[in-house]
């Protein structure tokens, strides 16, 4: 694949919690220019972004970010916030305290609410691997399947650890066919990207893309 190529699967993110406004403008410029899947802000910039750029630029933004332990009906006022404010897609934080609770099918409700509530937006859930025992990741892959989610994403970026190749072959093996793999934290070289893509990810969350595609 030509190395430009891989900016297309690529969440342009930049989600640190002091990120100024010239940060955020540049992220979106690198975005138009190299044609990224989308950019990836704080819900808090997401009207400004899109006041500036309108449809010249995709945007996602995050809910219960990042600890997921927000009420459902915290998450579905940040999804309503979000789309009145121009967000084209959503990824939220499941409450990892009812996956340890073992409560799976509140985490299901929970994630089927949000998609109610998005209806055609798209839906990217994050299940936060690092903490999660082999069993939990399967009973996480039925519940976001049976949901109706868009995507399974790995991580934030702000846990223990990021994406790993055997949670990408785990998920392939238990997810329904209609959701999408989303891998996010710790993708630092292209090699990381080609070969997440090459493993079945249709989108790759990373701040250091377009650093990496234009140095080599």
């Amino acid at each position: 694949m030509d190395r430009l190529e891989l900016l297309k699967y690529v969440d342009h993110t930049l989600l640190k919690p002091y990120a100024d406004w010239e940060e955020i403008k540049l992220l979106c410029e690198e975005a138009i220019k190299y044609q990224t899947a989308s950019v990836c802000i704080p819900p808090n910039y997401v009207k400004r972004v899109h006041d500036a750029y309108g449809e010249k630029i995709n945007i996602c933004t995050v809910v219960g970010f990042p600890l997921g332990y927000s009420t459902t009906e915290a998450k579905v006022a940040e999804c309503v916030q979000a789309l009145k404010d121009g967000a084209g897609e959503i990824d939220m934080v499941i409450n990892i305290t009812d996956v340890k609770n073992k409560d799976y099918k509140k985490v299901e409700e929970e994630i089927r609410t949000l998609k109610e509530t998005l209806r055609d937006h798209i839906l990217k859930v994050i299940i936060e691997t690092c903490y999660l025992t082999t069993e939990e990741k399967i009973e996480m892959c039925q519940a976001v399947t049976k949901a109706g989610a868009d995507y399974i994403k790995t991580s934030t970026g702000f846990g223990t650890s990021g994406a790993s190749m055997d949670d990408i072959i785990l998920f392939k093996k238990y997810l329904g066919p209609n959701v999408k793999i989303k891998a996010s934290g710790g993708i630092r070289t292209i090699e990381d990207m080609e070969a997440f893509i090459e493993a079945g990810c249709s989108r790759l969350g990373t701040s250091s893309a377009v650093k990496l595609i234009n140095n080599a």
